[in-house]
């Protein structure tokens, strides 16, 4: 399970963030995960509901952005979505390995008090 080495990175990081804000509380932390990143949300949530407590984030919500993966057709110049890194372009017909997002893992913002 990466998810709770993925989880624990992400969390240190938010509560370096917020300790060096003079903070308090975290609130909510926000991340955005690419439908492509190999991640499972669920497993994610379980690893911060096992990390969280004891720190500024006890208590806290997690919000998990789901980010879609999108393509970049260089035949007919198309951007467009796929569930998969076979991706088609829906217009040519061309496949497409020009992944331009559907990967991130990225600690987007946070609340804190």
């Amino acid at each position: 399970m990466h998810e709770l080495s993925i989880m624990d990175s992400a969390l240190n990081m938010a509560l370096e963030q917020a300790e060096k804000s003079g903070a308090t509380k975290v609130n909510v932390i926000r991340l955005r995960i690419g439908t492509l990143s190999g991640v499972v949300p669920e497993a994610l949530q379980f690893a911060f509901e096992t990390l969280a407590p004891g720190t500024l984030a006890d208590g806290a919500a997690l919000d998990i952005e789901s980010v879609p993966a999108r393509f970049w057709c260089g035949t007919c110049r198309l951007e467009f979505q796929s569930d998969d890194f076979f991706a088609e372009c829906p217009q040519c017909h061309s496949p497409s390995g020009d992944l331009r997002a559907g990967r991130e893992m990225e600690l987007a913002s946070m609340e804190i008090e």
